[in-house]
């Protein structure tokens, strides 16, 4: 009642109080409730060992919340050293006990082989069980591995109603797969306005990647009314949020004046945005462009360093155009290039 403000004032001090009371006779709520508040610091300075103390008690007393928050704590190494092995005995608990996001966790550690041998199957089965909750996560991800066949035999149609599922419960990233998936054709018929429909659901909520895709729509006029200047809306939309190819696609934007006002230094600027964060479509370009001069003074030292990060990326462009460029060149202009490459490699 004081934790909730129900017949008293709220106050945290005495819900500790109290809980506190409870908890030392035993009762596995109170024991919950008093992690909680160490876990979070409401009411007391936060304390994860001590949290981690509480939860245990709870848990071992077969509370699937405290397990699973338990095994949260393994995982991260909050207030106890970090524990696979332990994480996933208490995952296992709670799992057992049906609460979905152990059972969804336990898939995570089975995929990524996690404290565990990788195991597709074993994964599939528990974002199976956590799917069949509810939880949309989980129905995305079991709907990527039947659309792969992956730990499941392969079944595009059942993975086609995991992802409507989840993204009905508004997963953007279900959405804008379900967006691809009415695009193209692939797994559903072709629908250009159900693709239109959940691009913008996925777009409207911040997903990068579907704001990039619902600009495609756009650009041919497939589910909504052709607008080139509303393509670049909202391509500039994702690439704000620092998704590389949509970055990079904004530059190739400000480069052919589609869409928006032709601005050549502009478009260095987005293309060098991208290729900061490792596009090498665009590292290939920044080094055509100071080979060509192209809105910036011809520079045969920056295009050789960019041709160089690019085939550092896996362009198979570049080390042709590297070639081209290097004919232009000294020894001592290589060997700057080199360095400047050098450089600018990431990890650097």
């Amino acid at each position: 009642m004081y934790d909730e403000g129900r017949g008293v004032a709220h106050s945290d001090a005495d819900a500790l109080r109290w809980y506190r009371k409870a908890a030392e006779q035993g009762n596995v709520g109170a024991q919950y409730d008093l992690a909680l508040m160490y876990a979070e610091g409401q009411g007391v300075a936060q304390d994860y060992a001590e949290a981690a103390k509480w939860y245990i008690k709870a848990a071992t007393q077969g509370d699937a919340d405290a397990q699973y928050n338990l095994g949260v704590m393994y995982g991260e190494a909050q207030g106890v050293a970090q524990d696979y092995g332990e994480a996933r005995k208490w995952f296992i608990k709670a799992a057992e006990q049906g609460k979905a996001a152990a059972q969804y966790n336990l898939g995570i550690m089975y995929f990524v082989g996690q404290g565990v041998t990788q195991d597709a199957a074993e994964a599939a089965k528990w974002f199976r069980k956590a799917a069949e909750q509810g939880d949309p996560v989980a129905g995305y991800n079991l709907a990527i591995m039947l659309n792969k066949g992956q730990g499941v035999p392969r079944n595009a149609a059942e993975g086609l109603q995991w992802c409507i599922k989840s993204a009905e419960q508004d997963y953007a990233p279900a959405q804008n797969v379900l967006g691809l998936a009415y695009e193209d054709g692939d797994g559903a018929p072709q629908d250009y306005d159900a693709a239109a429909k959940w691009y913008r659901k996925a777009a409207e909520r911040g997903y990068a990647a579907a704001q990039l895709n619902f600009a495609r729509l756009y650009d041919h006029g497939h589910g909504v009314a052709q607008d080139p200047a509303e393509a670049v809306n909202w391509i500039r939309k994702s690439a704000e949020q620092g998704f590389a190819l949509a970055e990079n696609t904004l530059g190739g934007r400000y480069m052919s004046g589609k869409g928006v006002a032709q601005d050549s230094a502009e478009a260095v600027n987005w293309y060098r945005k991208a290729a900061g964060h490792g596009n090498a479509d665009a590292e290939n370009t920044l080094g055509a462009i100071y080979a060509e001069g192209r809105g910036v003074p011809r520079d045969y030292v920056r295009a050789y360093a960019w041709f160089s990060l690019a085939m550092l990326a896996g362009d198979q462009r570049a080390e042709a155009n590297r070639a081209i460029a290097a004919r232009n060149m000294t020894a001592a202009e290589i060997a700057a290039a080199e360095q400047l490459a050098q450089a600018a490699k990431p990890g650097k």
